[in-house]
Order: structure tokens, then C-alpha cells, then sequence
């Protein structure tokens, strides 16, 4: 739920997380970025950086310049605002993906975990549109929900040591696409052949917090061509 009142995490010496409820949900991930955008257009001397999450922010800051009383209520007097800030409307992205076979080495195994065809699972992996949620664990690395109830899968018991480019996976309420090279628990269901991060462009990332995707799938005769 969206909580009434904010809950404040001291992290260290120069960092404050602030949390705005304690689930997977559009209207608390609304909230957090506004609470970003808002610190983000109105600069407060002494703060330093804003990391977004599913339901929180992470604020770091410089105490020899600004206090944690202060900084809570910098906070507070934009919550009251919070109703009248503006945030963009969401782009919708269109990401291409191979399912299975090499490229979805899981897909096989979801199928079965879920007593369906393999062509069931893809219909409903695509037939969904995803909200961003967050972007972490690696740079442009999207956090999306949320997955149909029917696809809602655990963890893989073993996480793999190196999940390829691209990669296309799901565990539990989420879908994610892992822009690098990188471990990874999540089931592989696909790949694409866009490329999530490329740090000379700018914006570096493909993806950012709150747009809105949907899958379609392509053979892996196409695959190459995506990629030029």
C-alpha cells in the first residue's frame, strides 16, 4: 500500500532513504518519481545525488551543508505539493525478442512449471504491457512489472554465473533485460537484439523509469538484421 506518511532509513553518514510504501504498485512508484523529478527541478543545496527504486528514494547527500532534519523537511514541504506536480507522460517502447531455443534456454521449462505450450507462454509474455518500475543492479538494466498471473514463476533454484546480452527473463511479478553480460537467477525466456546501454549516447539507457514496454517476437533470422 501507499503509505500517509513517510518512512525515513538513516543509510550511513550522507545517505537517507525515504519510503513511500511496502508494495509492487503504479500509484506508490508514481509517487517516488515525482518525489525525484520534484528534488530533481528544485535543488537543495547539499543534495548530492537521487536514486530511484520500486517504492523508495535514495537520497545522498553532503552533511557539512545540509542536515538530516533539514532534508526531511525539504521532503515534507514537497509532499504536500505532491498532487500538483507534473510528471511526463510515459513513452511506450516496442522490444523485439527471440523466444526460445538458444535464446530462451528457460522458455522450455516455464511451459512445463506452468502446464502450457510453449506458444501460450510467449502470447502472454507479449500480450502485456510492462511499466518500468525502476532501473539497477546493472547500468540501464530495466525492472519492469508486472507479469499476468498466469506467468508468475519463482526464482530459478541456481542462479547462472553469466546470463548473455539481452536476455529476455522473468521470475516472479517481473519481466527484466539484462544489458550486459552478468549473473543472473532469472528464467531466460528470450533475447533481443537491442542494444539497453551504450554509455556514449545520451541518454546512455535505452530504457528509463516509467516508460511503458511491450514484446513481440521475431525469428531468429531476423535477429542480426535488428542488431544493424
Amino acid at each position: 500500500m501507499s503509505y500517509k506518511i513517510v518512512k525515513y532509513r538513516i543509510m550511513g553518514d550522507r545517505s537517507l532513504i525515504v519510503e513511500l510504501g511496502d508494495k509492487i504498485s503504479p500509484e506508490v512508484n508514481r509517487r517516488v518519481r515525482v518525489l525525484d523529478i520534484t528534488l530533481t527541478q528544485n535543488p537543495t543545496e547539499g543534495l548530492v545525488e537521487t536514486i530511484p527504486a520500486y517504492r523508495s528514494l535514495l537520497i545522498i547527500y553532503d552533511p557539512l551543508k545540509i542536515n538530516v532534519s533539514l532534508l526531511k523537511q525539504r521532503i515534507e514541504d514537497f509532499q504536500k505539493k505532491i498532487e500538483d506536480i507534473h510528471i511526463p507522460e510515459p513513452k511506450t517502447m516496442e522490444i523485439p525478442v527471440v523466444y526460445g531455443g538458444d535464446y530462451g534456454p528457460d522458455l522450455e521449462w516455464v511451459a512445463q512449471y506452468h502446464k502450457m505450450s510453449i506458444e501460450e507462454v510467449i502470447h502472454l509474455h507479449t500480450e502485456t504491457i510492462y511499466q518500468v518500475y525502476m532501473i539497477g543492479f546493472t547500468p540501464g538494466h530495466p525492472y519492469m512489472a508486472e507479469l499476468p498471473n498466469a506467468l508468475i514463476t519463482p526464482r530459478r533454484e541456481t542462479p547462472r554465473t553469466n546470463v548473455i546480452r539481452g536476455s529476455v527473463a522473468i521470475a516472479k511479478n517481473q519481466t527484466v533485460i539484462y544489458p550486459v553480460e552478468s549473473p543472473g537467477g532469472l528464467h531466460i525466456l528470450g533475447r533481443t537484439p537491442l542494444t539497453l546501454f551504450n554509455p556514449s549516447k545520451s541518454p546512455p539507457a535505452l530504457l528509463e523509469m516509467g516508460n511503458l514496454v511491450r514484446f513481440f517476437s521475431i525469428e531468429k533470422e531476423e535477429f542480426k538484421q535488428w542488431q544493424q
